[in-house]
């Protein structure tokens, strides 16, 4: 399993179109084939840096949906919004300790 965190830090003024555009996709994303959970994070002492956290199957499977017109039209909306360059991390998944 691959987990996937990206760091977004949006301009102040730019919040609540980063919420409505999550919130109009959300579920779209999340039914992409291979996506198994999908989290909306906020920092609590910045309230413009968000954090994606999400679950895939795979490496193809995260790949799969970064390279869909579906992705790069959310991106490109996305994109535009930013404060600073997004920051984005792959990981496998080796342990989870109930």
């Amino acid at each position: 399993m691959l987990v996937r965190i990206v760091k977004l830090t949006f301009k102040k003024e730019n919040i609540a179109s980063f919420e409505a555009i999550f919130e109009k996709n959300k579920r779209k994303i999340r039914q992409v084939e291979g996506c198994t959970f999908l989290e909306l994070l906020q920092s609590k002492e910045e309230d413009n840096i968000y954090f994606t956290y999400s679950y895939w199957n795979s490496t193809a499977d995260l790949e799969n949906y970064r390279n869909s017109e579906f992705f790069k039209s959310v991106w490109k909306k996305t994109k535009l919004l930013f404060e600073e360059k997004p920051e984005a991390w792959s990981l496998i998944k080796k342990e989870t300790v109930n």
